[in-house]
């Protein structure tokens, strides 16, 4: 434990304590105490009382966090400690916005079943905070309606209003937060198009995540100069010879990976997986660099790709395409028969790709395909051996206790004008396994070699799940006569053997889908700590550096070692900028994640507004005290409010996922297949209502 924690330890049990006796029990000299305690007090976890003395913030009822905003104009404080949310009432909310950072001082403790309370007293995020709305004009006086949650109308002065008209949907940076029953004021900064146009939806949700597809002027002109250099091959091993190809998405453009196999005269397979070599062209501190980091990663949002990394590298210069001499860095791989990895190498390379393959054509040739196999007949025997590794691979892995989530994924197509024609389930074939099971055996094979250096390095990581949450889902699991071992300290073998359990059942998709929720966020660190759900000692990212930044910071550090590079001076600058490329990288992706379901929503929001009064079957996949939520087979989500239910009234049973009606006894719980009948989809706020077909 540091000095720091120790300090909150000791403030925590005494209450309060002044700061001689906090000296004593912490054993500090009082000066370097103080200035613990002064950047405490600036991070709002300690406080000192009138008299002198400090308390933990909460103690006196101080706390920080962020602030969900909701439509109604109320929010809740989402804190870090483990303990509920605060309820903030809209004029209490003193003129913060949906997920700024806030403090809150409380105002009224729980009783009587009721929220605990508060009032912001401070805003600690900056101005201007951007948002995204639609212009409302009237009498020459402009207002923004933003779509963000709980958020006031923004004025925005005639000068600042950038020409825009009523019904445009623009960026806005709000300059002056609402204040003594004044409207907030802002400038618009963009304005992106008509509501309602093709695309415009899609742009509009895009900003709202900040996400921009156009890059700085600083880095065309660095792309610009990239493209005039030609590559310089000394010093990097020729596989050029070798049979190499690659095996993406029809629409795929992004090319970074490319694999190859070989029988060795042993009988073990030589397997490579080659990754484009983006550092290379993206060098640290570059402008390029700094605006990979910013972004953290590419975000690909239904009918669009908002990339990390300029087309002119992700699409061209750094894609593996097919004929193209290119610049790899290479893990190459011996593999037994057991799928046990008995050597292996991480190596500067330079390969050309054979063959573009597709998902769907090299399924069709693994089904037996003639017409396939007539096309590629010089890699058919080789893709058949691949898949063959594939599945050796795949079952070392599940012996180890590697999870897989039989999850579906949703895939929407939209027609030209961007309106979404079908929502379907996203087929999984025999292709898209094999190619992650040796993206992932080459992500661990260069975290375990990479760690046993004991060099500083960029981890993915998966903690071990809290026990409270194992406990409640071993509740849950119950509900199925399902038996959950161990879970005060569980494997994650004992959850793969539940999943195969439920596998084919009825009960399969509400299993999975709770079990993945009780487990805890991946995140990227740089400390070793274990991948749970893969079973992984050491695991990271290193085979997607066009569209993920922590794989390109992987493919850095093992250059700068090839290359000679890994003093003790680089070794010191890893350890300072690793923890930071870590935690932003981490909140990227979770940025990156919310964007893409958000837009997925949007879209199936407004599929389904051609579908009022029509019946599906469906599947409880969520069970609140306000509603009940219903998936449909082909993903869609709605919720049927308990109460427009008007056969009971029925009350919620949280440990047991369930609703029970309180005349009938009706219960209706996770899992339970049921018939809905689609009362509203309102594409604004992008909901979709639904209703028990029977009644």
């Amino acid at each position: 434990m540091d000095k720091t924690e120790q300090v909150l330890q000791v403030v925590g049990d005494r209450i309060y304590i002044d700061i001689d006796e906090l000296a004593e029990a912490v054993d500090m000299p009082r000066g370097a105490l103080k200035g613990v305690l002064d950047e405490l007090e600036r991070e709002y976890r300690v406080a000192r009382t009138k008299s002198g003395k400090y308390a933990l913030a909460s103690t006196l009822g101080l706390f920080r966090g962020t602030l969900d905003c909701k439509q109604g104009g109320f929010a809740f404080l989402r804190t870090p400690e483990d303990m509920e949310d605060i309820f903030v009432p809209p004029s209490h909310k003193g003129g913060a916005f949906n997920g700024e950072d806030v403090l809150v001082r409380l105002s009224k403790r729980q009783q009587d079943g009721k929220h605990l309370e508060g009032k912001v007293i401070k805003v600690l995020s900056p101005l201007p905070v951007e948002t995204v709305g639609t212009v409302q004009a009237k009498n020459g006086t402009v207002f923004v309606i933003s779509d963000s949650p709980g958020m006031d109308d923004i004025y925005i002065p005639k000068k600042r209003a950038r020409g825009a008209k009523n019904g445009q949907k623009v960026v806005v940076n709000v300059t002056q937060r609402a204040y003594k029953g004044k409207s907030p004021e802002g400038e618009v900064m963009e304005v992106l198009g008509r509501a309602g146009e093709a695309g415009v939806d899609i742009l509009a949700y895009a900003r709202r995540f900040g996400l921009v597809s156009e890059f700085p002027d600083a880095c065309r002109r660095q792309v610009q100069a990239l493209g005039q250099d030609t590559p310089d091959f000394e010093g990097r091993l020729d596989l050029r010879s070798q049979t190499v190809f690659t095996i993406d998405g029809a629409d795929a453009k992004d090319l970074d990976d490319a694999v190859s196999l070989r029988m060795l005269e042993n009988g073990n397979y030589e397997l490579g997986v080659h990754i484009a070599d983006v550092s290379h062209y993206v060098r640290e501190g570059s402008p390029l660099d700094q605006e990979a980091l910013h972004r953290g990663t590419s975000v690909y949002m239904v009918d669009r790709v908002v990339p990390m990394l300029p087309e002119e590298l992700s699409n061209n210069l750094c894609s593996l395409n097919a004929g193209e001499d290119k610049l790899t860095l290479s893990c190459i791989m011996e593999i037994d028969a057991q799928g046990n990895v008995a050597a292996q190498r991480v190596e500067n390379t330079v390969i050309r790709s054979a063959h573009r393959l597709t998902y769907d054509g090299v399924n069709r040739l693994l089904e037996g395909g003639a017409e396939e196999r007539r096309q590629y007949a010089d890699i058919a025997d080789t893709l058949a051996e691949m898949n063959k590794l594939a599945k050796i691979l795949r079952k070392r892995r599940f012996e180890r206790g590697s999870i897989d989530f039989n999850i579906d994924e949703p895939e929407i197509m939209l027609d030209r004008k961007g309106v979404p024609v079908e929502v379907a389930v996203r087929k999984r074939g025999e292709a898209e396994k094999l190619i992650e099971e040796f993206m992932l055996r080459a992500n661990i094979t260069v975290a375990e070699q990479y760690y046993f250096m004991e060099l500083p390095f960029l981890y993915r990581i998966h903690e071990q799940p809290d026990a409270d949450r194992m406990k409640e889902l071993a509740i849950f699991l119950g509900n199925f006569g399902i038996h959950l071992k161990g879970f005060q300290n569980v494997h994650p073998h004992a959850i793969q053997e539940i999943l195969e359990k439920v596998a084919g059942t009825t009960e399969e998709t509400i299993v999975n889908t709770v079990t993945l929720r009780a487990l805890k966020k991946a995140r990227y660190a740089t400390e070793p700590i274990s991948h749970f759900g893969l079973a992984a000692d050491q695991y990271c990212h290193f085979t997607s550096p066009i569209r993920r930044y922590p794989d390109l910071q992987v493919h850095r550090i093992i250059k700068a070692l090839l290359d000679g590079r890994m003093d003790d001076g680089y070794q010191r600058h890893l350890e300072k900028i690793l923890p930071e490329v870590a935690a932003r990288a981490s909140a990227r992706e979770r940025n990156a994640i919310e964007a893409e379901r958000a837009v997925q929503d949007l879209k199936m929001t407004e599929y389904m507004s051609k579908h009022i009064g029509e019946t599906f079957p469906a599947v409880v996949s969520g069970v609140t005290k306000f509603g009940i939520f219903a998936e449909l087979d082909n993903t869609i989500e709605g919720m049927i409010p308990l109460a427009q239910l008007d056969d009971d009234y029925y009350v919620y049973y949280e440990k047991e996922y369930c609703v029970i009606g309180e005349h009938t006894k009706k219960r209706i719980t996770l899992g339970d297949k049921v018939k809905v009948k689609v009362v509203a989809a309102d594409v604004a706020l992008a909901k979709i209502e639904f209703t028990f077909a029977d009644n």
